[in-house]
């Protein structure tokens, strides 16, 4: 996993509307965080509070994300006004999402941080994963209370991800993996078998089973949203995989740092084990091992592979 990025995801039993309408309000975070406390309003998106891996204040700044598939926000965190190095994007997915036709009700979270390893400290590192986890436990239990839930609710699915560091430009990477065609490349479990376009194509699985693939991307202005959607038609079945790649000098609030950061979001139905598709998390982590080798090397760049899945900063 990169070591830079911090993803966590829960289940909550409250409308799509609900919680996006809840996350939107800064003042929120009082409720649910460990010691994000909303002390002065700075303008209409952004609020001086104390913070909980820190001894000093924060500023919070809350940016929407647009897209007509699911809703999503980033809260961005830093000292100075206007100059934040700290970017959560938060993405809240439908049952319907996961799984087309699905009558579940409820929501999936997912709030993933990107935190410029320049910058943190000691204890932020240490300490993120941890209070994030509670902190989403928290956020859950509010919601689910003001839906009417006495006890946590669980969901049908559990969500897990694959993040990696590619030091190549981003345009590169949106160019190169938006394109089916180069899924011969960098898919070891599926070879072409048909027509295959820039944007679709059929394919066989490691079992002689057919696979139609299909790529969009979506711009979110600052970085891009992949969905990656397979599907099965003998069997009537999909596995998404919605990926952000987000260039690093964004992320991290670094103009100078290079290259972009690939998180691909998988989703995995409770109780059952998967027996078309990918069948496994490493499934996803194999794929994108092969991607950074073949980006970095078409970017004209051999050295960063050997350092590992993660963004170091240049001396």
């Amino acid at each position: 996993m990169e070591e830079n990025t911090f993803p966590i995801s829960t289940y909550i039993a409250t409308s799509l509307d609900k919680a996006f309408e809840y996350l939107c309000c800064l003042e929120n975070l009082n409720e649910w965080t460990l010691f994000s406390r909303m002390l002065e309003k700075i303008d209409e998106n952004t609020w001086l509070g104390t913070a909980s891996c820190y001894q000093n204040k924060l500023y919070y700044h809350l940016r929407k994300i647009n897209t007509p598939l699911f809703r999503g926000i980033e809260w961005h965190c830093g000292i100075e006004y206007e100059n934040y190095f700290q970017v959560y994007p938060v993405l809240l997915f439908p049952p319907n999402y996961l799984e087309p036709n699905s009558d579940e009700e409820g929501v999936y979270f997912h709030w993933v941080s990107f935190v410029d390893p320049n910058r943190r400290t000691g204890m932020m590192k240490q300490a993120i994963g941890l209070v994030h986890t509670s902190e989403c436990r928290s956020l859950k239990g509010n919601l689910e209370r003001n839906a009417g839930h006495t006890s946590s609710v669980k969901g049908r699915y559990t969500l897990d991800t694959d993040t990696i560091y590619i030091d190549a430009p981003i345009e590169l990477g949106v160019e190169y993996l938006t394109d089916v065609k180069n899924i011969r490349e960098w898919a070891h479990l599926l070879s072409p078998n048909g027509d295959i376009n820039s944007q679709s194509g059929q394919f066989i699985d490691e079992y002689g089973q057919t696979v139609q693939v299909a790529i969009q991307v979506h711009d979110l202005n600052n970085y891009y949203l992949l969905e990656q959607d397979f599907f099965y038609p003998d069997f009537e079945f999909t596995q998404r995989c919605p990926t952000i790649l987000i260039p690093c000098s964004y992320g991290f609030g670094d103009p100078s740092a290079r290259g972009f950061i690939q998180h691909r979001i998988t989703f995995w139905k409770v109780g059952e084990v998967p027996t078309h598709g990918k069948l496994q998390i490493e499934d996803y982590e194999a794929e994108s091992i092969n991607i950074k080798r073949l980006l970095e090397a078409q970017a004209g760049n051999k050295e960063t592979f050997a350092r590992g899945m993660s963004y170091l900063p240049r001396s």
